[in-house]
């Protein structure tokens, strides 16, 4: 017998119409928090960012590859790891056929990491991995986006999800090297512009696995996660 409360049908359908109730505010509310997200104002970029990728070295600019807008997901790979973040790769496996939807609508879309590019295109292909991936290695854009750290940089009161991130930790010293985010950036009239940052569980909505698993029986069920692994980890089933 299941620990879980049970019910007749009728009992299930009535609770269910009270949660799709919620559901439906939920949704609306989403609306509306989007339409404020596009209507932040757009920050001019005036820093001349460098990227590598497999073809060459890159500029920010030429990373949105003709398109007027570019989505970057900032992929946790530090020079001296061995592979890529697993909370990050499981969120890549959903990338591979999604960007080609967005660039059809006029947004391109890269990872940026500060590895090498040379360990990048080898976690890559080993992932089976095909969207666009550069290194953020050859300039600030780690830094200056929030998501990569030292510990004098803590000190001086960087920030990670808006709010000085060495009041969330023990010390400067014990800072983490890097952290997950995705930016969003526009071209317009040859200029650039940020338009949005998000950072921590602000990426759980472009996590594909968590929202299924909203939906499973016993929800996410975060309280262990021995499970999870990269996806070539897994044993067979």
């Amino acid at each position: 017998m299941t620990e879980h409360i049970t019910g007749t049908r009728e009992q299930w359908l009535a609770a269910r119409s009270e949660l799709l109730a919620a559901e439906k505010a939920l949704i609306r509310q989403g609306d509306e928090v989007t339409r404020q997200r596009v209507a932040l104002p757009w920050v001019k970029i005036d820093e001349q960012y460098t990227f590598d990728t497999p073809s060459g070295s890159a500029s920010l600019a030429d990373l949105f590859g003709g398109r007027s807008q570019l989505i970057v997901y900032h992929f946790m790979f530090a020079p001296d790891w061995e592979e890529g973040c697993p909370s990050c790769s499981s969120i890549a496996d959903g990338l591979n056929q999604t960007h080609l939807h967005l660039l059809a609508h006029d947004v391109a879309f890269v990872a940026a990491s500060r590895a090498s590019i040379t360990q990048i295109t080898a976690y890559s292909n080993r992932m089976g991995w095909n969207f666009p991936w550069v290194s953020s290695a050859p300039s600030e854009f780690n830094f200056d986006f929030n998501v990569s750290f030292t510990p004098e940089r803590v000190s001086a009161g960087q920030t990670y999800n808006y709010r000085p991130l060495r009041e969330t930790i023990e010390s400067p010293d014990t800072a983490p090297s890097d952290l997950p985010g995705m930016s969003a950036f526009a071209m317009q009239n040859g200029n650039l512009y940020h338009t949005y940052s998000t950072y921590g569980r602000g990426v759980d909505t472009i996590w594909n696995m968590w929202q299924w698993l909203d939906r499973a029986p016993l929800g996410r069920n975060e309280g262990d996660l021995s499970w999870f692994r990269r996806h070539d980890q897994y044993e067979a089933q």
